[in-house]
This record gives C-alpha cells, sequence and structure tokens, in this order.
C-alpha cells in the first residue's frame, strides 16, 4: 500500500482520537507539514503524494512522540505567538494564547505614557515571547528581563536574536527582584507568573504536567506566592505612577485584588479580560505622589 499524504493525515487522525490526543485532524497535519517540510496548505496540494520510506520512518517517531503526550510545540520545535514563532522545548514553558491579553494589555498602557524611551521590566521571561513581542512593537523603549532558569533565558536569548528589529533587551539571570537594585527605575513591570496551586498541578493534562517546567507552573499551596512576591516588591522599582501588569488565574481576581488593596504603594487596580471573557490580567498602578 502506498501512503500518500491524504491517506496518511487520515490514518493518523483516527489514530489519535482512539488514543484521545486533542484535535486529532489539526495535529496530523502539523506532524506531517513539519515531517516534510512544507506548511499545512502544501499537504492538500500535494495530497496524492507517496512518502518515502524514511519519510514514514521519521513521521511514526512523531506520531508515538504525541501518542505519549509530549506537546506538539516541543515536538516541532516551535509556537506561534502574538505576531512571532517562537522556538521551545524541554525546561522552556509554552507560550499561550490567553498570554496575549497581557501584551495587548502592556502595549496599551505604553501608548498611554509620554515619555520616551520607557523602561520595562519582565521578570520571568520563559522563551521571550511577552518582552520580544513588546520590544517588536516598541523598539524605541529599553526592556530588561529576567530568569531563575538558564535554560530559559538561554531560549530567549536565542529568540530574541532570531528577530531583525526590535528594541534593545537586556537579559539577566535570578529569581524576580533579587539581581536588582531598589529604586523606581521602571515604567512598566509585566510577569506571567506561576499562579496554579500545587495540588491541582496533579489534575493538569498530561501534555503539561509530564512535559512542561513545573517551576513555571506551580503558584504555591494557594496559587499566590509568586504573585504575592511581585505585588508585594514591585512598587520598590517602579516609578510614581508605574504599573504592575500581572497574568493571572481565571478564579483569582478576589485573591489579587486584596493583596494590591494591602499594598500601599498602589492606588489604581484593574482587572482586564481575555477574549473568552475570563478575567485574565491584574493591572495595578502606583500612586504618584
Amino acid at each position: 500500500m502506498d501512503w500518500t499524504v491524504f491517506k496518511l493525515i487520515s490514518w493518523t487522525e483516527t489514530y489519535f482520537t482512539r488514543h484521545q490526543i486533542d484535535s486529532p485532524r489539526l495535529t496530523a497535519e502539523i506532524l506531517l507539514g513539519f515531517c516534510l517540510g512544507v506548511r499545512r496548505l502544501d499537504l492538500y496540494l500535494q495530497h496524492d503524494r507517496p512518502l518515502e520510506k524514511q519519510e514514514l520512518a521519521r513521521f511514526k517517531t512523531l506520531i508515538q512522540r504525541r501518542k505519549n503526550h509530549e506537546p506538539v510545540a516541543y515536538i516541532t520545535g516551535e509556537k506561534g505567538f502574538f505576531e512571532s514563532s517562537f522556538q521551545v522545548g524541554p525546561g522552556v514553558l509554552i507560550p499561550r494564547p490567553d498570554t496575549e491579553t497581557l501584551v495587548t494589555t502592556t502595549l496599551s498602557v505604553l501608548d498611554e505614557i509620554p515619555r520616551n524611551p520607557q523602561k520595562i521590566l519582565e521578570l520571568g521571561v520563559g522563551s521571550g515571547a511577552i518582552v520580544i513581542s513588546l520590544a517588536k512593537v516598541r523598539p524605541e523603549h529599553l526592556f530588561f528581563a529576567g530568569d531563575i532558569s538558564r535554560i530559559a533565558l538561554d531560549a530567549a536569548r536565542k529568540n530574541a536574536a532570531r528577530e531583525k528589529e526590535i528594541g534593545t533587551i537586556h537579559f539577566f539571570n535570578g529569581s524576580w527582584f533579587a539581581p536588582l537594585a531598589t529604586g523606581p527605575f521602571f515604567d512598566v513591570i509585566v510577569s506571567n507568573p506561576p499562579y496554579i496551586p500545587t495540588e491541582d498541578i496533579f489534575g493538569l493534562a498530561p501534555e503539561i504536567r509530564d512535559h512542561e517546567p513545573r517551576s513555571a507552573l506551580d503558584g504555591g499551596h494557594d496559587g499566590l506566592t509568586c504573585i504575592r512576591e511581585l505585588v508585594t516588591h514591585a512598587g520598590d522599582f517602579l516609578v510614581p505612577g508605574g504599573q504592575l501588569l500581572l497574568e493571572m488565574g481565571f478564579d483569582q481576581k478576589a485573591d489579587v485584588t486584596a493583596l494590591a488593596k494591602a499594598c500601599p504603594q498602589f492606588d489604581q487596580i484593574n482587572i482586564v479580560q481575555d477574549l473568552a471573557g475570563q478575567n485574565r490580567v491584574a493591572q495595578l498602578k502606583k500612586k504618584i505622589d
């Protein structure tokens, strides 16, 4: 039997469905396109093309990896986010569409600040998806980005190097604010910190639970350990009127709002919803006086 592109996609869709893999047809198309080095559209333009033995062998390996719940982004080494594609792999959190709300909210904040250049800090940079997306749209500003993980930091540096026209990004290694000298230096601080309660980690999909870095997911017993750290100390590093923007869980609005209100340095709190209507970004503004 000749395995043509179309036959292989159909068979793989059935196989993934049987093994309860999400989006079975889309996944089959992405993996086969990656295997053959072509776009998904080209698969259908070449639907009757037979695969060679080495191509079939390589595709079989990709299928088995996905069947074992390895994330598609780790298999292909790429994940699209905002206006770019980012290299990702084990040890690096995969960017998600929900986080684009953090990017668009931050861009709106930057538009409201009249002075240039502005200084923007991202903590917990991961793949670099957030800070690089910001630096592409607002290259006139100065960006700083840190992560405790050297694996993530290396990925972020490589992703930044792939971009041709972005603002200056200074990367550093360390835990949250620890590497920084205290002082009102930044106009905006942005972060997508770990915010999943520890007990909830075990109920996550195996693609996340068994493959993505736990340090980028686990927010402690109440999910607020890292958020609490950021809210408590961000004011010491923000200029008057500067803003802290945090991604959070859809059900954490009340807790994050309470943390912000308990911090005397912030006097304005706003919660931004994502495209699905879920509470997603906490926007805190430091007092001007």
